[in-house]
């Protein structure tokens, strides 16, 4: 754990995956933000939100190397403590990401630059996934569901979190393209083996 709750004044959160469209706190600002050094992937397994250690599915982390852009949010001072506890109950469950505070730069006419709380994979942790293929993500990403709902779910919600940015990401949007036309056919199978019957339009 970083020293971060010692601080006093503002806080600020960086969210590259579901506290970009579900962050449970409330913030003053909410502003696109780029940080550097590191990338978003899908390279932690998940035993608790989006899978079982059974049958564990994949949520995104932050990995070496590249630029992720996501959501910066400003915490008002009195709701520092409160914020760090609930990001703490919510991202280290399992501790399988490490805790700091990195420089992120603020997609805004000012691009003020801020130290920003971010969660990173840890690379020696055993939900570390690393990279796998789109077949390797596509079968964890199919299986997995856990406390906080279907990882199917998870994935289309980052991909239409990141279109709402303006942001589109190759492998994770062949993914989501992967999911629906799963989706669309698995329905159709239902429907011919059901027998069910839609009026013409």
């Amino acid at each position: 754990m970083t020293a971060i709750e010692h601080e006093t004044g503002d806080l600020w959160v960086f969210g590259y995956g579901s506290l970009m469209w579900r962050p449970g706190f409330k913030a003053l600002e909410r502003v696109p933000a780029r940080l550097v050094g590191l990338h978003r992937s899908l390279c932690v397994f998940s035993f608790v939100h989006r899978g079982t250690p059974e049958r564990p599915g994949l949520v995104l982390g932050l990995d070496r190397g590249g630029t992720c852009r996501g959501i910066a949010f400003r915490v008002g001072a009195a709701a520092r403590a409160k914020t760090i506890a609930y990001l703490r109950g919510r991202e280290q469950v399992t501790t399988v990401y490490r805790e700091t505070t990195r420089r992120v730069e603020l997609e805004e006419a000012a691009r003020r630059q801020v130290g920003a709380v971010c969660y990173i994979a840890d690379r020696g942790h055993v939900q570390y996934a690393g990279r796998l293929t789109l077949a390797e993500q596509l079968r964890y990403v199919c299986q997995g569901h856990g406390q906080s709902g279907a990882n199917r779910d998870y994935v289309l919600e980052a991909v239409r979190a990141l279109e709402a940015l303006g942001y589109r990401e190759t492998e994770l949007h062949l993914l989501a393209e992967r999911l629906a036309s799963q989706q669309e056919t698995g329905v159709k199978f239902q429907d011919e083996v059901l027998g069910v019957q839609f009026p013409e339009s």
